[in-house]
């Protein structure tokens, strides 16, 4: 199980990214998908997550309206479309692959998102 995540780099404020995080080794519908995100002197946190199957989906507060995490199944994607995109929001960006039975915590290399003018 493997996931290579890519789409990072300098945006000004109030501009775009899309995050994309490829699968290799499994297929992303079985799979919770969650994107996390990690600044300089803070813990890592959620930002968001898709239910395997695709079936729900729940962001943190803090992006709730300008994010949206979506599945390409044929792609083994998975896309964290970020809009209206803050200082705040400067963070590496890691891709999180997680089943309960039997156990998989897989995480990406991260991508670097930085939001500024």
């Amino acid at each position: 199980v493997q996931v290579v995540e890519s789409g990072g780099g300098l945006v000004q404020p109030g501009g775009s990214l899309r995050l994309s995080c490829a699968g290799s080794g499994f297929t992303i519908s079985q799979y919770v998908m969650s994107w996390y995100r990690q600044a300089p002197g803070k813990e890592r946190e959620l930002v968001a997550r898709s239910t395997s199957g695709g079936g729900s989906t729940d962001y943190a507060d803090s992006v709730k309206g300008r994010f949206t995490i979506s599945r390409d199944n044929a792609k083994n994607t998975v896309y964290l479309q970020m809009n209206s995109l803050k200082p705040e929001d400067t963070a590496v960006y890691y891709c999180n692959v997680w089943r309960p039975l039997p156990r998989v915590n897989v995480w990406g290399q991260g991508t670097q998102v930085t939001v500024s003018s």
